[in-house]
């Protein structure tokens, strides 16, 4: 059988063919499309009409390229959604987590639904862009009026292509609106905040689901028909889901791209107080709780990367960062002034000049004052986790294209004493197809 993953991040959107020779997954990329939030009216917006677009023409390729799958899978990053008319039309814009508003409604939010109690219902760690602020914004300024309902992005794309609406576990619990415990939408918490209790009639679901086969019209566009089943559509929950393919035991995993999910799997939420101080995320997995961290990980690079005009490649800007080594940095990676910032080395240079480091000039001093605070990071994550889960982990087991990078994960396993083992760094699309197999040995 053949199946196909599009896996979509916030900077580019993949298409990938799988199969099995003599039981090994072969996986090859027939599509390959570029992403990123847009200005518009001075918020940070999704071109929703052109990812729809993408992925109706990766399918299109794939058979071109020789290729009729039997069942095609979708995963997205979290938190992001559509807004649905009565007649199930989008609401334009389909906004950016990285948008200003999340923040903007968090202490709203938090006034009524202390942000304690939040998180001992939803294990959710905070971020300003969790949907559950998103949507409080939403409700403020009047957006939910026209809305009858709402579909995660990848949900979303999902009905686009079949017509068939659903929520998927995974997504739904890093929206900050489902009950850890019963994995179902926290009632409580929707009530207190008002919202349309309409829009969460649909419980979460989980994968691996059968939602339908491709509507006539996108199938007369594709030039076949197939099935489109609901793997992990939470990115990270479908890189998580790769692991079983690891030998790595005993292992902390780092789900490495434009985010670093830095966690473990356990088999029940931990919302005490260690986890709600280390600020963890309880976020669903596939029969599992991805216990994790958010780190904000490449991002940053990818940020240097653009300012300096791409002139250089990532591989360039990791080797030129090896030969700079020379003070040992601690940025504050995930603090807020990195989630967008109009220049990220100016950023870089106004945190070193205010605690009084070396401020890096040239290229690669940028590049590794980044990773060495990355793998600083991670340490600190790291020893977190083991204080919460009373468990020692011996290794670090680095999953997805982060996986690539040599310098980061030496930097990794010097600063945190522990052994880095390299999973698949194409993880997310690994999962993804690990999960639509489900579906037929079931």
């Amino acid at each position: 059988m053949t199946h196909l993953a599009i896996d979509i991040g916030a900077s580019s959107g993949r298409h990938i063919v799988a199969w099995r020779e003599n039981g090994e997954i072969v996986m090859k990329e027939v599509y390959r499309f570029k992403n990123g939030p847009v200005k518009k009216d001075g918020c940070l917006t999704w071109d929703l009409e052109s990812l729809c677009r993408e992925v109706v023409n990766g399918l299109a390729e794939a058979k071109k390229a020789g290729y009729e799958p039997d069942s095609v899978g979708i995963d997205t990053w979290g938190v992001d959604y559509v807004l649905l008319d009565e007649k199930d039309e989008p609401i334009l814009p389909v906004f950016c987590y990285r948008d200003e508003r999340g923040a903007e409604a968090a202490e709203k939010v938090h006034r009524i639904v202390p942000f304690k109690e939040l998180y001992s219902r939803t294990g959710i760690q905070f971020q300003p862009f969790n949907t559950v602020y998103q949507m409080f914004w939403d409700k403020q300024a009047g957006r939910l009026d026209k809305a009858k309902d709402f579909l995660l992005l990848p949900e979303y794309l999902g009905f686009y292509l079949t017509g068939v609406k659903a929520h998927e576990y995974t997504n739904c619990s890093t929206t900050g609106m489902v009950n850890a415990e019963s994995k179902k939408w926290d009632e409580e918490t929707l009530k207190r905040l008002n919202l349309p209790l309409t829009f969460f009639e649909k419980q979460p679901v989980t994968a691996p689901i059968r939602l339908g086969k491709l509507k006539e019209d996108v199938a007369k566009k594709v030039g076949f028909n197939c099935e489109l089943i609901l793997p992990a559509t939470h990115d990270t929950g479908s890189a998580v889901a790769s692991l079983k393919e690891t030998k790595a035991e005993n292992a902390i995993y780092i789900s490495s791209g434009t985010w670093s999910l830095m966690g473990v799997e356990l088999n029940k939420p931990v919302t005490g107080e260690k986890a709600l101080a280390a600020n963890f995320s309880n976020e669903g997995g596939i029969g599992t709780i991805r216990f994790l961290k958010n780190i904000m990980g490449l991002w940053l690079v990818q940020c240097l990367k653009k300012e300096l005009n791409d002139d250089y490649t990532f591989a360039e800007l990791a080797k030129m960062a090896s030969e700079e080594n020379r003070f040992d940095y601690k940025l504050d990676v995930n603090a807020e002034k990195y989630m967008a910032p109009e220049s990220m080395i100016e950023t870089i240079k106004a945190e070193c000049k205010e605690k009084n480091w070396p401020v890096p000039e040239t290229p690669g001093e940028l590049a590794n004052a980044i990773y060495v605070s990355l793998a600083h990071c991670y340490d600190e994550a790291a020893k977190e986790l083991e204080n919460i889960t009373g468990e020692h982990f011996a290794n670090i087991c680095i999953i997805g294209g982060g996986s690539n990078n040599k310098y980061l994960n030496e930097l990794t396993e010097k600063i945190t004493g522990k052994k880095v083992v390299l999973g698949s760094p194409e993880a997310t699309a690994l999962g993804n197809i690990l999960i639509q197999e489900e579906c037929y040995v079931q």
